[in-house]
């Protein structure tokens, strides 16, 4: 009961959307979310997908499952040559992905909270990427390179 109040509270959450709240605000409404076996699976199953699309098949993790839907739609995510493209079509996989933690037969239970937390931190992920953040890394990136200087 208390779980089917939480999320009937929360505000909607659209992708591209600035997010509705901040990962405090979330916590002090739903105190922390425990995303449970089946997200975690899910997310490293996602995560060797996009390991393994950018040829890197030593970061893979082991992990329980095979899901051949998500690593083709990962796959597909690298058929995109711009980066900024590639990172939001990826994220809308994961966006995607934590949809399936929702249990059709409880719309506001447990699953759906852990679905709204996952989308949430995509979000608010997002929402602090910028054009100006990216350029500020950039030039400390090629600043500290021409220096020799290692971070």
């Amino acid at each position: 009961m208390i779980c089917d109040y939480t999320v009937a509270s929360l505000p909607p959450l659209a992708f591209g959307a600035p997010p509705p709240l901040t990962a405090e605000k979330f916590r002090e409404m739903a105190g922390d979310v425990d995303m449970g076996g089946e997200w975690r699976d899910l997310e490293t199953e996602l995560k060797n997908a996009v390991a393994e699309a950018r040829g890197g098949e030593r970061w893979k993790r082991p992990v329980a499952g095979c899901r051949l839907y998500w690593r083709n739609r990962i796959a597909e995510c690298f058929q995109e040559k711009d980066p900024a493209r590639r990172d939001e079509a990826i994220d809308r996989v994961f966006w995607d992905a934590a949809g399936t933690l929702e249990d059709v037969a409880a719309p506001l239970g447990i699953g759906a909270l852990r679905a709204y937390a996952a989308r949430l931190a995509i979000a608010l992920r997002r929402s602090a990427a910028s054009a100006e953040e990216g350029r500020r890394l950039f030039e400390t990136f090629r600043t500290n390179r021409n220096t020799g200087e290692e971070k």
